[in-house]
């Protein structure tokens, strides 16, 4: 008999479907960093460990961003219901804290049939106790008035007063040509207002501005049109789901002609119009059921929205894509596997592993697009499991197009070129940034930078690489070919086996995250926010079967070396030379795009609530404000009747950056709630 009850198994599953199965599945076949929790290879990962250990484990981490909070009742039946998912048996005995019982005595990883057919019937959309009560649907109306259709003339040179798209322009420079609040002024900065946004979820939103409206990816899938000037709400549309599904952000919006376009968690594409706020139409990009998703927001360009995807970490038939659609009625018009087939280009860089056996590649930050070549650039995340010795690739295998920079025609999704940053990476340290668009020198240069914290330099009409720079330090290659870019692991690296602990720096918090770099045009020069932290990372063995797969890692992190305890560092760039200018380092992570403006300026929010005004010309911190908790999302600057605004979002959630600072400055507190939109300006004359 087993070492729990039915009923404590029982209400363990009803725990697990509110707080836990939008990230690790109803069936708890997991995605992402989310482990699977039933089957062979969860006992692989646990069957030699204790109930005890689980308890520890699941209280100390779970759910994400409310460790430990949801009581050891409810922890003890959520570790009944995993040995039930995998198929022990419930005796006369509740669990407890006594209980050291092997998992693997108990427990064979054989799920029973009846739980099976519930879990599978289940859906992943339920809302946590949280956001029970959240309604869905158009729950406020209103008509934004004197709306201007966005063209595409006004994609390619946008307003100044405007933000219509994810880091401002096509060119990804996160720069505003607004030039009121300056060096000279930007101390007498203030609130003019704030608007509170909904709890739960992970939150790194990019206000869209169009004539004063802003457009706003509220958490929950929730969209809203504010009035710029005065925050009052115009129109919002709950469109759901409402649960947390894996870290749960909706990065940008999109915004054309009259609608304005949301990709959900729940990998679905929606148009919305733009006046009120009504679902004009709605598209499915792939199959929550089987753990797609969706954060990064979409690149409208030329009328058709290209959209990306993740939730791509388990062996699945159809793999990760890029996708285009018809911006006026929804249809797929395209779609790049990102993750070469059988019969593509790039399969046989995947060894002798079969089509069914290559994960990775989600493409969860959006892509940009160069008008004058009409090419859209895309980063593409790792391949899947993290550790090449779990996903049985040999040292020689490159698995395109994983770790890679795409050249996509965004008419009609066909490659037009690929440069691999990092052949077989093997670490969870991938290349899927921003690509930074820079005219200078006579040449057309794209910048990137990863995890890994090596900033890249290609040249976008030749395709060559150019140069790089090592912005942190890094002991992961031992060397970088000045001449073609290519990396070289260290001997240990390549020489990997499952279940040994491996070194490395950085850690998967990244030496850069989705945290997007600026590239300031008055001093051509790239700001760039960036991290210090180390790991050692172990990789597990897994089934080579379809469901498999998943990230099959476990990780512990430490400071790293010589950096006085100062995590957080934010740096620039020379263009044309690499040359780091100048640098800010200090205790707390940075955890916002930086956005910088025509009038000298850099905005960058961290992890200890502080939104700072940083001189672009010299590194000079010119002012400061603390918000109600962590600043996190990607700032923007707007202007209505001639005034200068600068917005920025606070938030919680979003996987590495956020729980690696947890384990290594716990010293940074802040509160558990607080999501909000906070707008600046200068005062009045």
């Amino acid at each position: 008999m087993g070492p729990y009850t039915a009923g404590q198994a029982d209400a363990g599953r009803a725990v697990y479907l509110s707080h836990c199965a939008s990230c690790h599945l109803p069936e708890l076949g997991g995605r992402n960093e989310a482990a699977e929790l039933a089957g062979s290879n969860f006992i692989r990962a646990w069957g030699a460990r204790t109930t005890s250990d689980l308890f520890t484990f699941i209280r100390s981490t779970m759910p994400p961003g409310d460790r430990g909070n949801l009581g050891d009742e409810n922890y003890f039946n959520l570790v009944a219901f995993l040995l039930s998912a995998n198929g022990a048996r419930a005796g006369n005995q509740p669990l407890t804290a006594a209980d050291r019982v092997a998992i693997a005595s108990v427990a064979t990883g054989n799920m029973p049939a009846a739980l099976r057919k519930t879990l599978e019937s289940t859906t992943a959309d339920a809302p946590t106790a949280t956001q029970a009560a959240r309604p869905v649907g158009l729950l406020v109306t209103g008509q934004v008035r004197n709306y201007v259709p966005v063209t595409d003339q006004m994609l390619r040179n946008p307003d100044p007063a405007d933000w219509l798209m994810i880091r401002r322009n096509y060119q990804a420079h996160s720069y505003s040509p607004l030039n009121s609040i300056t060096t000279a002024n930007v101390k007498d900065l203030r609130l003019e207002w704030v608007w509170a946004m909904n709890d739960g979820g992970a939150n790194e939103p990019t206000p869209i501005v169009h004539n004063g409206i802003i457009y706003l990816a509220n958490t929950s899938n929730t969209v809203q049109a504010l009035d710029g000037r005065t925050g009052d709400l115009i129109w919002e549309n709950s469109i759901g789901p409402s649960a947390m599904r894996a870290y749960g952000a909706t990065r940008s919006l999109g915004i054309y002609d009259d609608k304005v376009f949301i990709a959900t968690t729940d990998a679905q594409l929606y148009a919305l119009d733009a006046r009120t706020g009504k679902i004009v139409w709605q598209a499915a990009i792939a199959d929550p059921k089987k753990g797609y998703s969706n954060t990064s927001g979409p690149l409208v360009i030329h009328g058709k929205v290209v959209q990306g995807l993740m939730g791509c970490a388990q062996f699945r038939p159809e793999g990760c894509f890029i996708s285009g659609y018809d911006a006026a009625s929804g249809k797929q018009l395209w779609k790049f596997q990102t993750v070469a087939r059988d019969g593509q280009v790039g399969a046989d860089t995947w060894g002798s592993l079969p089509s069914l056996m290559r994960a990775g590649g989600e493409t969860w930050i959006t892509g940009s697009y160069d008008p004058d070549l009409n090419e859209t650039y895309w980063g593409i995340a790792q391949a899947k499991p993290w550790m090449r010795a779990s996903r049985g690739a040999k040292a020689g295998d490159k698995a395109l197009f994983t770790s890679s920079t795409v050249a996509l025609n965004p008419d009609d999704g066909q490659l037009a070129w690929y440069f691999q940053h990092v052949p077989g990476e093997s670490l969870d340290l991938d290349e899927v940034f921003e690509r930074v668009l820079v005219d200078s020198g006579g040449r057309k240069l794209m910048f990137s930078i990863g995890k890994a914290g090596v900033l890249w330099k290609l040249d976008r009409e030749s395709h060559r690489f150019l140069a790089f720079k090592e912005t942190i330090f890094q002991n992961v290659f031992s060397r970088i070919d000045p001449q073609t870019g290519e990396p070289t692991y260290r001997s240990d690296i390549l020489e990997q086996e499952t279940g040994k602990w491996i070194q490395a720096c950085p850690s998967t918090e990244g030496g850069h995250n989705w945290q997007a770099m600026s590239y300031h045009p008055g001093t051509n020069q790239l700001i760039i926010p960036l991290s210090r932290s180390c790991m050692e990372m172990m990789g597990r063995t897994v089934d080579f079967k379809e469901g498999s797969g998943g990230s099959a890692g476990q990780r512990r992190y430490y400071e790293m070396p010589g950096i006085n305890g100062k995590i957080g560092k934010l740096a620039a760039y020379d263009v044309n030379t690499l040359k780091e200018n100048w640098s800010i380092e200090q205790r707390a992570p940075f955890l916002t795009a930086v956005l910088s403006t025509a009038g000298g300026l850099a905005f960058v929010g961290d992890l200890d609530r502080y939104f700072k005004a940083i001189d672009v010309a010299t590194g000079a911190i010119l002012w400061k404000s603390r918000l109600g908790t962590s600043v996190q999302g990607f700032p923007v600057s707007f202007a209505i009747g001639g005034k200068q605004y600068i917005a920025v979002t606070t938030g919680l959630g979003g996987g590495s950056p956020r729980n690696v600072p947890i384990a290594i400055a716990p010293d940074i507190h802040h509160p558990g709630n607080g999501n909000a939109l906070y707008v600046f300006s200068l005062p009045d004359k």
